[in-house]
């Protein structure tokens, strides 16, 4: 069968290479950026490798050997999900590569915020040389770091936390009380992760319901030492207000490595925002995670395309 990887920002594809074609499939390859380009390439395809190519209703409709489509990631903006169940295409994603190095970076962001380190770096290569810190900084031991969401990232990210003395807390509708309290996580009401955290570190799908989770009105209920940190999707919060509310010293800082539009454009309020930490997206990224998203992905097409049970199906 033939198998496309449709775009890619890897060093090279071997990795699937190796894996689909020793399975008996033909790999192709593309750079697609847009749907016709999409459309294009992936006729008479049995199964396509996705990365951030744009995967709507238009492309699904011309898809008429397509079976499978394998999401490069964990997340699935790209792809309408609804109009490819509709065509019977099995959809699967790789949900379980870069925990730790995304739970890393989340830290790295909170960590270096909460010490002022850019902020002090700043104004030590400006000269001027002070024992005391631009702004207050809080006790880790009486500061309460909690997650929006409590999937493997958010308890890996928590697990972190615990080990520099934080208060672990989280809230999350979709897992029970019971099982966070269990854990020796405190269990927060949406009210309560805006108003009484420390740390907010992001770790939500992006859909309707969480779009601009973090909003303006929201914004205002946080305290004003608060950290905010988005490592999950860019959409959960309105960046314009985030640029707007530290500005104004609302909020003590926010680490972001995800955008509502990427790149982030240069005009855009954020890059001159005060106390904040932005990174490119970086955060899934090691040798590591890197070497174990390819093989897996790669590894789902094996299997989806000799009919075998999917590991992660959407």
């Amino acid at each position: 069968m033939r198998v496309l990887i449709t775009d890619y920002g890897f060093q090279h594809i071997e990795t699937e290479r190796k894996i689909i074609e020793s399975a008996g499939h033909e790999l192709l390859t593309a750079q697609c950026r847009t749907e016709d380009e999409l459309i294009e390439a992936a006729r008479a395809c049995q199964a396509l490798l996705v990365q951030w190519a744009p995967v709507g209703k238009r492309v699904v409709e011309t898809l008429k050997d397509c079976r499978l489509v394998v999401r490069y990631g964990i997340g699935v903006d790209n792809l309408d999900l609804p109009a490819l169940k509709s065509a019977g295409i099995s959809v699967c994603n790789v949900p379980d590569y870069c925990i730790d190095e995304v739970a890393d970076h989340s830290m790295a962001l909170a960590l270096a915020l909460l010490r002022q380190i850019p902020q002090t770096h700043a104004r030590v290569m400006q000269g001027d040389w002070k024992i005391t810190p631009p702004a207050r900084i809080p006790s880790f031991k009486n500061a309460t770091f909690a997650t929006a969401g409590y999937g493997r990232i958010a308890r890996s990210v928590l697990n972190r936390a615990r080990a520099f003395g934080f208060q672990p807390a989280a809230y999350d509708p979709y897992v029970s009380e019971e099982s966070m309290a269990s854990e020796g996580v405190q269990v927060l009401s949406l009210d309560a992760l805006f108003s009484e955290s420390d740390v907010i570190s992001l770790h939500l799908p992006l859909g309707p319901e969480t779009q601009h989770f973090v909003s303006a009105a929201r914004l205002r209920q946080m305290k004003s030492t608060t950290v905010l940190i988005n490592t999950a999707r860019g959409g959960l919060v309105d960046t314009r207000a985030l640029a707007g509310a530290l500005n104004s010293g609302q909020l003590g800082g926010a680490g972001l490595d995800v955008f509502e539009a990427e790149p982030l454009e240069q005009g855009h309020p954020l890059r001159s925002a005060a106390n904040a930490l932005l990174t490119s997206h970086t955060a899934w990224n090691s040798d590591a995670s890197v070497a174990e998203l390819q093989r897996k992905a790669a590894e789902e097409v094996v299997r989806g395309l000799a009919g075998e049970s999917l590991k992660n199906p959407l």
